[in-house]
Order: C-alpha cells, then structure tokens, then sequence
C-alpha cells in the first residue's frame, strides 16, 4: 500500500507528533497529462505552523484529515504527457505521500547534474527568501552592519553571504555554539552571538554592532528582535521575513512597541512573502546558482532518512535541531 501523512488534529501551541497520523492510501494512476511520481525529499517549513491552525492566513489552512503538503522534490514513475518520461526528477508543491500523480503543467522539470536537494534550499524557496528581502528590501551598502537572526537556518546562512557578498559587516545570531562556528569558520560573518547562552541581548548586540545597526534581517522576532531595534541606526532597514519564536504562542504577544523608535531613526519595517516576487523568480535562481556554481556561496543541509519521520522532523524546526535547510530524504 501507499502511504501518507494527514493532519489527524490542529495543536494547541507546540506541535506533537499526536497531531499526525502515518495512514495507508490507495495507490493511484495516472489520467491523461498527469504523472505518477515517487517522493525523494520532502521539505519542511516554518510557515506550516501557521496553516495548521484555522486563523485566516495568505495561505489556506491545512484541513483535518486530509494529507500535509509542501515543497517536493519527486522522480516520474509513470508519465502520460509527452514532455515527461519515467526518471524525470520534478519540483513541486504536493502531498505528504510517498506516490501520488500530480498534474504535468503544476510540476518543474530539474537538472540532475545539480544535487536536486537543493532546489528546496538554496535553488528554492529559502535561497529566494534570502535574495528577495536582503536586495529589495535591506538594500545593503557596502561597509554598513547587517544583524541576522536565524542566521544558521535554511534562509538566514544565505542572508549572511549576500550580506558579506555586497561588502558589509554581518553579525548573525543563533542558537548552539556549533551553529555560531559554523557561520563565524564557513560563512566568514564577522561576528556571532548565541542566543541561548547570552544574558544580555542587548549588550550583545552593542557589543558586536559598535556602529549600530544599518540592516536587521528578521527570522525569529520576540526578544531578540527587541533587542535589535534598541541599536539601529538612523535609516536602518528592518526586513521581516519570519516570527518563528512567537509561531506557537497561545496568547497575543506583548512586547516593545517599536513606533516611536522607527519614527526616532527614519527607519524602514517591511515585512513579506517570497511569491511577491514570483515574477522574478527565475533572475533570483540565474544569480543564486552563479554564486555557488563560482564557490562564492557555501551551503549545508540537516536530511533525516525515513518518510514516517516528516512529523518529528517538522516539530524539531522549533527546538533548532536543523543547521540550514531540514528535509526528509525518502
């Protein structure tokens, strides 16, 4: 038999494995123009938190009962449309299945001489994230200081290096001392701060930004971010692009309310979503893919084996287990 996995109920707060069930379904064929294809990595993100709940959202709520779905990566194991053949490795937003058909129109064909992992990292969703809001939005200046918070996830690596591409100063922040080796040994960021051993945030933040902070890329929100915006400089750009500390709140966050500090500094707050620049995706993966095919990016991957682990692996997004992108290999 195929297998899925279906949300079985919606959590209150922090996510548990109870919320998922590991269900047998039938096992499908493909009509004419579709494709009968076979999981080989499943993504797992942050945003799926949200569509787990039923609050209104910019995307729709998973329903109760019915299979998970996100980014896939998958191989044809049957084709009935002419542009496909069996062996194709294909991108797609589907099921949490190990088969299932897909329309070929709502599918991308990938090049497998690149490591097709990537195209759910760095060639994806997460490297476009970095690419859009750090060059749209942080608009980086060479010489200037750009915080990162997050700064070891899937989307946060790639922020440092086009931060440190356009010749600025890059101080990241994260949650383990290998994560902040990582970013200070591979990624070369000039100064790094672990979150979790740091008394003071505040002070960090203005002991490794003694210029103040020009640009905050924003992954995580709650007290970090607060300490942040205590430092920033006059004009500073702040890009907020994920809240992944304050997702499983059960009550409405209270904190500083940072106003009055953006009206003090002339500052920039703009939040958003990767699909606002759909239209552009293809100019983001030409110069994202240059950079690594030039060695001018590095990139790391946390892939657990085994699809019955899609769920725990969701849940470890919000206890840090990942350094980079988190994927469930097949």
């Amino acid at each position: 038999m195929n297998r899925q996995i279906i949300l079985k109920s919606r959590p209150t707060g922090m996510p548990a494995v109870t919320n998922f069930e590991l269900a047998e379904t039938h096992m499908p064929s493909p009509e004419e123009g579709e494709l009968l294809v076979k999981s080989l990595y499943i993504s797992v993100d942050p945003y799926m938190r949200s569509r787990m709940s039923d609050a209104k959202s910019y995307v729709p709520s998973f329903e109760v009962g019915k299979p998970m779905d996100g980014g896939v990566v998958a191989e044809v194991i049957e084709s009935n449309h002419p542009d496909f053949v069996v062996g194709d490795a294909v991108l797609g937003h589907l099921q949490w299945k190990v088969i299932q058909t897909i329309n070929a129109q709502h599918v991308t064909k990938l090049d497998k001489a690149v490591q097709l992992s990537y195209y759910l990292g760095i060639l994806g969703m997460p490297g476009l994230t970095a690419y859009f809001g750090m060059n749209e939005i942080g608009k980086p200046v060479a010489g200037e200081t750009v915080v990162v918070s997050g700064a070891a996830g899937a989307v946060g690596m790639v922020v440092c290096q086009i931060a440190k591409l356009k010749g600025c100063r890059v101080v990241g922040i994260a949650g383990s001392d290998d994560k902040t080796a990582y970013l200070k040994d591979v990624l070369k960021v000039d100064e790094v701060i672990n979150y979790r051993t740091e008394k003071d945030m505040k002070a960090a933040i203005e002991r490794t930004c003694p210029d103040g902070v020009d640009v905050y890329y924003d992954n995580v929100g709650g007290a970090i971010s607060d300490a942040v915006f205590s430092n920033i400089n006059k004009f500073a750009r702040i890009i907020l692009c994920g809240q992944i500390s304050l997702y499983n709140s059960t009550e409405v966050p209270v904190g500083p309310r940072p106003q009055p500090l953006m009206v003090k500094k002339s500052a920039l707050m703009q939040g958003f979503i990767v699909s606002n620049y759909s239209a552009r995706f293809g100019e983001g993966i030409h110069q994202l893919a240059q950079w690594l095919g030039d060695g001018k990016l590095a990139y790391q991957e946390t892939i657990v084996d085994g699809f019955e682990k899609l769920p725990e692996t969701f849940i470890g997004l919000f206890h840090g287990k990942n350094t980079g992108k988190f994927l469930v290999k097949m």
